[in-house]
């Protein structure tokens, strides 16, 4: 009894293990809204979320959280750096604005990875006819 016991715990998941299903991420996507997002989790330090784009975003700045996404479908164009136009503090440590000025451009793609540090300014533009669906993992920067 004791053996079927141990294994049994062994079988378990450990404590916040979680597996995304590629099936189920397929589903979270826009209903046609501009921008729409899925929280998939908060743990200690980090959250993830599914994002999907189907138009431009608006310049922003964490000031207190790193950015990585996994591009999962299409295309986009990103703007990293240079300095937010009209930036309005929106919430705790978040700074949002019209566009960003001075910004290097940068192309994603599906299968691209990106990390951006806190307090980068960065936007994401989507052609209004694209479809653009991204993972989101935002860590507690040190």
């Amino acid at each position: 009894m004791t053996c079927l016991l141990w294994l049994t715990l062994l079988a378990a998941d450990p404590a916040g293990f979680v597996i995304w299903n590629a099936a189920d991420l397929k589903k979270t996507t826009s209903d046609g809204a501009r921008f729409s997002s899925q929280s998939l989790g908060r743990f200690k330090g980090h959250y993830a979320m599914l994002a999907h784009r189907q138009g431009n975003g608006g310049a922003e700045m964490h000031e207190t959280e790193t950015d990585i996404f996994v591009i999962e479908t299409g295309s986009a164009r990103l703007i990293v750096g240079g300095k937010i136009v009209h930036p309005k503090t929106t919430g705790l440590h978040e700074i949002r604005g019209s566009s960003i000025e001075g910004g290097l451009e940068k192309t994603l793609e599906a299968g691209d990875i990106v990390h951006i540090p806190a307090k980068t300014p960065h936007q994401l533009l989507v052609g209004s006819a694209a479809k653009f669906t991204y993972f989101v993992l935002k860590v507690q920067a040190q």
